[in-house]
């Protein structure tokens, strides 16, 4: 194992634990006030007129629209076992943010604090339940930022300019992400913590499995078996 396999490991594990960690935080309610004061102070201090730009976010960062993204990102990396380690990864971190939603007691922003305009909807597999934690759409587009920024950085062919004008350019987008939903009161700031934690967890320990050639080495032999 290499360094750098080591690192995502440790890392990977230290962001799930503290999502584990979290979890219980918010369940036993000591974030309760720090969330509606945050809520209210973005939505008293945030203009209005960044509600379609926030609402376009919660279309953008919906399931079937990264699914997609996140399919294409694998296509391209061309690579069988890697694709399906990181594509179960992310099946993974939609399991768990259903048994959050589920066991973690922590019921949305109430129906007066919700800003979003819907010009549209998707038609949407989802189960609703009385809790939001963690933000699917939050933990969505940290997972697939953590995959290609990995990717963007370890390309040989991307000028060193442009990966750094692109990174700013994911950095932003995910960080829109994760302010829009409070501020359009479709979450608390600990449903977009609790998702953030869980989807740095489950990519970096993707990445970490990814790029370890005794993983891969193990992997395409069963592969080969099943053929």
């Amino acid at each position: 194992m290499t360094r750098k396999n080591a690192l995502f490991f440790f890392l990977g594990i230290f962001f799930f634990l503290s999502f584990l960690v979290f979890s219980y935080i918010v369940h036993e309610d000591y974030v309760t006030r720090f969330d509606f004061n945050t809520t209210v102070r973005l939505q008293d201090n945030l203009s209005r007129q960044v509600i379609p730009l926030f609402s376009f976010f919660s279309i953008a960062g919906n399931f079937e629209v990264l699914t997609v993204v996140l399919l294409l990102l694998l296509f391209l990396l061309r690579k069988l076992i890697a694709g399906i380690v990181l594509f179960s990864s992310f099946v993974l971190f939609h399991i768990i943010e259903l048994f959050g939603k589920i066991y973690v007691d922590h019921p949305p922003p109430p129906q007066f604090m919700l800003l979003t305009e819907h010009p549209f909807e998707f038609p949407q597999f989802h189960v609703r339940t009385e809790s939001s934690y963690p933000s699917g759409h939050s933990g969505r587009t940290v997972f697939l930022s953590v995959i290609l920024l990995y990717l963007l950085w370890n390309s040989k062919r991307i000028p060193r300019i442009l990966k750094i004008v692109l990174s700013l350019g994911i950095v932003t987008f995910v960080g829109i992400m994760l302010v829009s939903r409070p501020y359009l009161g479709e979450h608390w700031v600990s449903d977009v913590i609790g998702g953030t934690l869980l989807a740095l967890g489950l990519s970096l320990l993707g990445l970490g499995f990814v790029f370890s050639k005794s993983t891969l080495h193990y992997l395409n032999r069963i592969l080969q078996k099943v053929r």
